[in-house]
């Protein structure tokens, strides 16, 4: 028995429609992704840039010379590089990074020209924190900052209000753009002044370093830290690309065990200066 043969146009256009079947069945899915997580309600629009009708503070720095104080430092690579304010160590012969246990080891210092941030060196390190010098900001994004203030260990949490231009008039007199932040929480039973947070990391909700902690306006509820104009030339380089970093969210219902738990491994820790 014989078939009847097919024309051509019939036998093209049945592979045709298998070779279109076949298509279809392995197109690419082209949904679009599920939207991203509502940002936080009080975040409002994107901090603009540094402009000359930025307002402005005023620090007065004391004439005399360094007395002995302490503040906090945040490693930023695990070869031994720690970030902290300037005034912090400015003008200390031998400042050291507490190790617990009544014992400090001596860091060496490289202060930023430009900026209230030296860089401490030691010979060797905890995991760094992540740093996210250039991220963008929005107001009235959380932030946090874990340290010593009073030289006891605590932390506080913020809200950022905006730029402002820190005037900082007596010794090292100069001028500098600085992030304004809200006061909004801070560890129970800390009252008074904040003095020895300075130096101590800028984390945003996401565990990243923004930038250092270096003043406040305890009668207007107000902490100063360094803008990322300033913060990110101080350290670059010195948080290579394939850095090992640790790092977890914060929210204010976590903030005070994760402060503990950076406090405890060193990758924040207490700056003194040590006695000649």
């Amino acid at each position: 028995m014989q078939f009847p043969r097919l024309p051509d146009w019939a036998i093209y256009s049945a592979v045709a429609g298998v070779l279109l079947a076949v298509s279809l069945g392995r197109r690419e899915n082209a949904d679009a992704p599920p939207a991203p997580p509502p940002p936080d309600e009080i975040e409002g629009a994107l901090l603009g840039p540094v402009t000359p009708f930025d307002s402005t503070v005023t620090l007065d720095a004391p004439d005399t010379p360094f007395t002995p104080q302490s503040g906090t430092a945040f490693s930023i690579a695990g070869r031994g590089r720690w970030v902290t304010a300037r005034h912090v160590v400015e003008g200390c012969r031998r400042p050291a990074l507490v190790i617990g246990g009544g014992r400090a080891v001596a860091a060496d210092v490289r202060l930023a020209p430009r900026a209230d941030v030296a860089l401490l060196i030691t010979d060797g390190g905890p995991p760094a924190l992540p740093v996210a010098a250039q991220t963008p900001l929005r107001k009235g994004q959380r932030a946090f900052h874990p340290g010593f203030p009073q030289g006891r260990a605590g932390e506080v949490t913020s809200r950022l209000l905006g730029r402002e231009t820190l005037k900082v008039s007596g010794r090292g007199a100069h001028d500098e753009p600085v992030l304004a932040w809200a006061e909004v929480g801070r560890t129970d039973g800390l009252e008074g002044t904040l003095s020895g947070l300075s130096g101590a990391p800028v984390m945003d909700g996401r565990g990243r370093v923004l930038g250092v902690t270096i003043a406040e306006a305890p009668r207007r509820g107000r902490i100063y830290t360094t803008a990322p104009e300033s913060f990110a030339p101080a350290i670059r380089g010195e948080q290579r690309a394939d850095e090992v970093v640790l790092g977890e969210p914060v929210t204010i219902d976590n903030y005070g065990r994760v402060a503990d738990a950076l406090r405890r491994d060193l990758r924040v820790a207490q700056v003194v200066c040590l006695s000649v």
